[in-house]
């Protein structure tokens, strides 16, 4: 029955849109409308949600305020933290609403909440009441759902779109907060808010100079308005360079002091299944990510090309479901150009044929089967193939879902973890057959 209503009604047909409306509705009048007894601030663009969500809370939280956050990866509601295992960046109605009474009655003063072009679209994020809007970056993803790049742009802008219009609550203003060097930046900055702030490494109200980049971090010297902060980040690679200052910049606009955002930046470190390295001791570096699209896997994949001393390992797949088939072939051709071996496998293959969508990666890969090129469908095999291939100072990359804890397959969720997989396997002696 499912199945023949969503072929009755696709997922942007308006009966669809107007259903998800009603039920945002009657989620807000079930809990009271709570965003408007807490500062609202939602981060939304195409890369580095997460971790610029939990940044921002992380400075919040050392300037001595309680906080909330729904992230892709996790909720937390003041003292009380979770891993989110829905698989979903923006939760339903029902459990945003929730989760937002539940601030609220905690005594919050701020939600920060990842929010993605789906639940904008979808009215996931109906009656909340965003005080801060803040734009990361814009690449290409989710186009087949969206119908091509200007829908997908016009999606994310829907959230600046709603700021300046929502209610005003005492003594809160509303708030932008745009990357400056974004290609898409002037589309970003029609929107009217009461206050606009911008940040970037080549420009903004907060930009960065003197970067030195490390193989666990970077330093750097961030610029804002009557002060210069000398920064230790613990996370590595530009984008994350990108993420503290987007964060810094959330900050400043809500009145914290330089030392404040420097002592929580430099305590802040990577986020769970984000350049999240595994080491039970082995000679070899192993690196679980989320990255699935081809902008992120380049950006992954460039950063270890350059700290790798031996043979860098790709390991990962694509989702199904129908998501972004366009990607896979890119996706190939980012791994063909910086990895020294790839192994294709499951990402989260739904009810797609899984041979099929490695198939329409390696599109995008110049090389052969068994020419630094493996196709193992089983995502378990697949890394165990890698990491009992990997000598000293190689690095392993495993890439698409991060600190996942299921994966999605044709008749359901599995508990899947790749950090606890390639503990259990590093952890297990080789046996070899006589």
């Amino acid at each position: 029955m499912k199945s023949f209503l969503r072929k009755l009604f696709p997922d942007l047909h308006p009966m669809r849109l107007l259903y998800h409306k009603t039920l945002a509705v009657i989620a807000n009048l079930i809990y009271g409308f709570p965003s408007n007894k807490i500062v609202v601030i939602g981060v939304t663009g195409t890369k580095g949600k997460t971790t610029t969500t939990n940044l921002i809370a992380n400075i919040l939280m050392e300037a001595g305020f309680r906080v909330g956050i729904t992230s892709t990866t996790n909720f937390q509601v003041a003292d009380r933290k979770w891993t989110n295992e829905s698989k979903m960046t923006t939760m339903s109605p029902f459990f945003l609403q929730k989760i937002l009474r539940d601030m609220v009655n905690s005594r919050c003063q701020f939600a920060v909440l990842e929010v993605s072009s789906h639940s904008l679209i979808q009215n996931r994020v109906w009656g909340v009441n965003f005080d801060v809007g803040v734009l990361t970056n814009m690449g290409e993803d989710h186009l087949d759902y969206h119908g091509g790049f200007k829908e997908y742009l016009r999606a994310k802008g829907l959230l600046f779109s709603r700021i300046n219009r929502s209610a005003r609550k005492p003594k809160i203003h509303k708030i932008s907060v745009l990357n400056h060097d974004d290609d898409n930046f002037a589309y970003f900055d029609q929107f009217m808010a009461d206050r606009k702030y911008t940040y970037g490494l080549k420009g903004g109200n907060c930009y960065v100079t003197d970067i030195e980049y490390l193989s666990t971090g970077s330093k750097f010297l961030l610029h804002m308005p009557n002060s210069n902060i000398e920064i230790n980040l613990q996370m590595p690679g530009e984008f994350n360079i990108y993420n503290a200052v987007a964060a810094s910049t959330v900050a400043l606009a809500q009145g914290i002091s330089s030392t404040v955002i420097k002592s929580a930046l430099e305590k802040s470190m990577t986020i769970p299944g984000r350049f999240e390295q595994v080491n039970v001791g082995q000679k070899f570096t192993v690196i679980v990510d989320y990255a699935h699209t081809a902008e992120s896997l380049e950006k992954l994949l460039e950063l270890y090309k350059m700290d790798t001393q031996g043979k860098l390992y790709a390991v990962f797949g694509a989702t199904g479901g129908g998501r972004d088939k366009a990607k896979r072939s890119k996706m190939g051709k980012v791994a063909d150009h910086f990895s020294d071996v790839i192994v294709l496998t499951d990402d989260d293959p739904y009810d797609d044929d899984r041979y099929q969508i490695i198939e329409d990666i390696a599109v995008g890969i110049e090389r052969k089967e068994g020419d630094r090129l493996w196709k193992i469908p089983t995502r378990y095999e697949a890394i165990r193939f890698a990491l009992n291939q990997a000598k000293e100072g190689d690095t392993v990359v495993i890439a698409g879902k991060g600190a996942e804890t299921v994966q999605a397959v044709y008749y359901g969720k599995i508990a899947w973890d790749d950090r606890k997989i390639v503990r259990e396997i590093l952890s297990t002696p080789i046996e070899l057959e006589l």
